[in-house]
């Protein structure tokens, strides 16, 4: 696991800003990508017929994510 921690700081430490960001920000949205799949996996589990949320309630959830 060190190995690839020392490689992937030699690989950020060559990567210019702009490529930095834009790397940062495809990192991010696919953290909260997979975020959210687990917790539609975690849902998928408990679910209920009658546990469905309008349109509104889960765009106020996703809100807070």
């Amino acid at each position: 696991m060190n190995l690839l921690r020392i490689r992937i700081h030699h690989l950020i430490e060559q990567l210019a800003d702009e490529e930095l960001e834009s790397g940062w920000n495809a990192l991010r949205a696919l953290h909260c990508d997979f975020y959210m799949l687990k917790a539609i996996q975690q849902v998928k589990q408990s679910q209920q017929p009658w546990d469905i949320l309008t349109h509104e309630e889960a765009t106020r959830m996703l809100m807070f994510v």
